[in-house]
């Protein structure tokens, strides 16, 4: 049966913009704070434009907030305002603390809005993937909802840190994550650039079907980090963001590298192989066949400095001895 529901996140949530065996490299993940530091106060009244550009006021810095977004959540842990969550969608997982903060539904099913209510928030997070509608009837509550817009790049990704550091009093925590991940992304960009070697890249979202499985096309924040790891999506010339590409495409196009995003919803790397025609691709002779957390390339988050960090080590093994 088809993950309708997971395909769908992912369109969502990165529109422009797992556990991995032991043959997959690591990396030092997002440093998340154990504790929220003391909030700072932001000078008020805070006054920002939404990405809907919808003028938010916040005549102070907000106590209780409720994050409708997982890539959200994991914006407001990364500032240090966890402490200020009161609410989260129920696919919020990430940091562990985020899973003890009490579910107001999920946006696929139906959000819960008496739950959000009884919260009673001074401050609602959405992100792309809550429709405009919904912002509306949240609005239509006279509860205040801030539409933070995907990224479509890394500058995108800082200037929403900023903005969750501007909206929550953690301005200093924000700008110190800002620095962190720009050093970060200078590292491994500027490593990457030494090498003439562009490997092709099958990254699989979902082979439900695997004569046709899922991959991601161009304008795509996975399209994005496989391009500044070094490598070359062969998912690049297709029509769509999200699309399904043949098996004999695949084979034909021959990655040197193959990346399984769908690797926590039961896709191991022994099932490549197994695969008709599968056998002779560069990457499964090569076994540079790995899995892979989708949520490291696909939600719009401050983990997307993990995602390329590890792509670049599966891409450009060499380079990171």
């Amino acid at each position: 049966m088809f993950r309708k529901s997971r395909l769908i996140l992912i369109a969502l949530a990165v529109l422009v913009g797992a556990c991995a065996p032991a043959a997959t490299p690591t990396v030092a993940p997002t440093s998340v704070p154990t504790s929220s530091p003391t909030v700072v106060p932001t000078p008020t009244p805070i006054v920002l434009t939404d990405g809907l550009g919808h003028t938010v006021t916040l005549n102070s810095v907000p106590k209780r907030i409720i994050s409708i977004a997982p890539s959200n959540t994991e914006l407001l842990f990364a500032v240090g305002a966890g402490d200020q969550v009161v609410g989260r969608e129920e696919l919020s997982d990430f940091p562990e603390a985020a899973k003890q903060i009490a579910s107001i539904g999920s946006v696929y099913g139906k959000i819960n809005t008496e739950a959000i209510v009884a919260l009673k928030p001074d401050l609602i997070l959405a992100a792309e993937i809550n429709p405009p509608e919904q912002v509306k009837t949240l609005q239509d509550l006279r509860l205040t909802v801030y539409y933070l817009s995907n990224p479509t790049d890394f500058d995108g990704l800082y200037a929403n840190i900023k903005v969750a550091g501007q909206l929550t009093g953690h301005d200093a925590e924000a700008q110190k994550l800002i620095d962190n991940t720009k050093a970060r992304y200078a590292a491994v960009v500027n490593k990457v650039a030494v090498s003439s070697f562009m490997p092709k890249v099958y990254y699989e979202l979902d082979a439900t079907d695997p004569t046709k499985p899922y991959t991601t096309g161009p304008g795509t924040f996975v399209d994005l980090l496989i391009r500044l790891a070094g490598g070359q999506n062969i998912g690049a010339s297709l029509k769509d963001q999200y699309a399904q590409i043949s098996a004999e495409e695949i084979v034909k196009q021959n990655p040197e590298v193959i990346v399984l995003g769908d690797a926590a919803y039961g896709i191991s790397i022994d099932s490549i192989g197994a695969r008709a025609g599968w056998a002779s691709i560069a990457a499964v002779k090569n076994k540079a066949v790995f899995a892979f957390d989708d949520n490291l390339a696909s939600r719009p988050g401050p983990r997307l400095i993990d995602g390329l960090e590890q792509l670049a080590m599966l891409l450009h093994p060499d380079l990171f001895k």
